[in-house]
């Protein structure tokens, strides 16, 4: 009986076990491996968040309750506001133009022999810091032609199209025939005469500076009905060595240089001084005043200003678009390598030109992609500060400044540690939307 009650007793409940993880491992057990990651997590991400915003409410001092104030003035702060200005150009240039280029350069060299190694030389900035990415651009926008490689490209095409003076700081001399005439003129003080040869003496061309064609200067020989003369460079090295407003035996002429003849304020008259500095004018020259164009002594171009208030800032995304193109073009090369050949080939079969599949296939089928990666520059230049720090000269900083440099010179420069929070806490409000969206599009793309 007793065996047979025990029979139909239904068992009691089993013992509690101790959960496990989807993977099999009790929960204690990957808590305690997961928790030296958290403390840092806290110690390095979750405190100093949270330190931010507490110190974003309190004065400079840190003892005083200043409540908003400190918001209040990104908006109000010249300095807070041009670098939230700036901020928005970056964030509506600096990844579209970058991930273009990426676009570009992924499907143009898809089908390249050579595009790999063409993709290795384009991605090669990524492995270069901003740091150093910053001082090549410092050198690259030089000013000056002979260090920045910019203007030396710059003026090189500029003076292709428009050749620059030989003469841009000469002048006349110690009782020379020449005066101002404006405008960068000089004009003789009397009129010439057909037959007597006029001496045309200039001063303060340096001699590495004097044209290749110039050769040693030759006095003047009168012509019959004819106004004839020199230009030259009436300059002899050793003191007490040489003639004044004469030619001497070792004085460079000014060839190249152009003359005029004006009467009434009418040009008569023109030539232009052969390499030894003579020229000869017609008759229509006699009795006239003549004039040494301005065009002969303007400055030599000496390119754009790129680190200047009004290119700076477009200067410094172009250094960016050069490091962080090649990180689009990878993550595009590697999207346009999931795109089905047979629907390329099916288009390119029913007529669509490259354009047309370009534009209405492969873009559309990378989308996703190109979302990701804009999003991802996107968070990036929002706090951008290397380059911006590095790259602009004191001088136009202002006029680059961005948030992150901003919050820099607040926090230490300026000693202003309530409103570097609240900049800080602000550039962590502006990147939120921007991850949580590209979060969401990467769990979209996973579930797919």
């Amino acid at each position: 009986m007793a065996s047979t009650a025990a029979a139909g007793t239904p068992p009691g409940p089993a013992a509690p076990r101790s959960r496990k993880s989807v993977t099999g491992t009790r929960r204690a057990v990957a808590a305690l491996f997961l928790l030296p990651a958290l403390v840092l997590l806290g110690a390095l991400v979750v405190y100093p968040i949270g330190y931010s915003v507490i110190r974003s409410f309190y004065d400079q001092s840190g003892d005083g309750f200043a409540g908003f104030d400190n918001y209040e003035a990104l908006f109000t702060d010249d300095g807070i506001r041009t670098a939230l200005k700036n901020n928005i150009i970056w964030v509506v240039f600096a990844p579209t133009v970058a991930t273009a280029l990426g676009l570009v350069f992924a499907v143009l060299t898809e089908r390249v022999r050579w595009g790999t190694a063409f993709k290795l030389v384009v991605f090669m900035p990524m492995a270069i810091s901003m740091l150093a990415a910053g001082i090549i651009f410092r050198l690259v926008y030089d000013q000056d032609p002979e260090k920045g490689v910019a203007n030396a490209v710059w003026v090189g095409v500029h003076d292709t199209f428009a050749q620059s003076s030989a003469f841009p700081k000469a002048h006349p001399g110690r009782e020379s025939p020449l005066r101002a005439a404006g405008g960068g003129a000089f004009v003789t003080k009397e009129p010439v005469r057909a037959g007597t040869p006029v001496a045309l003496p200039l001063v303060g061309v340096a001699p590495d500076q004097l044209p290749d064609g110039a050769g040693k200067a030759a006095a003047p020989k009168a012509e019959p009905g004819k106004v004839t003369g020199t230009t030259w460079q009436d300059f002899t090295r050793g003191k007490g060595v040489g003639t004044l407003n004469g030619v001497d035996g070792t004085e460079v002429g000014y060839g190249g240089m152009r003359i005029e003849a004006v009467k009434d304020g009418k040009v008569v008259a023109s030539a232009t001084a052969a390499g030894d500095g003579t020229f000869t004018l017609p008759t229509e020259a006699d009795g006239a005043l003549l004039r040494l164009p301005g065009d002969n002594f303007e400055e030599a171009y000496n390119g754009l200003d790129w680190l200047g208030p009004a290119l700076v800032t477009p200067a410094i995304i172009g250094s960016y678009v050069w490091m962080w193109a090649g990180f689009a073009m990878v993550l595009i090369a590697a999207g346009l390598a999931g795109v089905p050949r047979e629907l390329l080939e099916a288009a390119r079969v029913d007529g669509a030109g490259e354009w047309q599949v370009f534009r209405r296939i492969t873009v559309p089928m990378l989308a996703p992609v190109l979302a990701v990666v804009t999003v991802t520059l996107m968070i990036n230049v929002l706090k951008v500060f290397d380059l911006v720090f590095i790259i602009a000269p004191g001088s136009s900083q202002d006029d680059a400044n961005v948030l992150a440099l901003e919050l820099y010179r607040k926090g230490f420069s300026e000693d202003q540690p309530g409103i570097a929070s609240a900049i800080s806490v602000f550039l962590l409000l502006l990147v939120i939307p921007v991850m949580w969206f590209n979060v969401r599009r990467l769990r979209r793309e996973v579930r797919r």
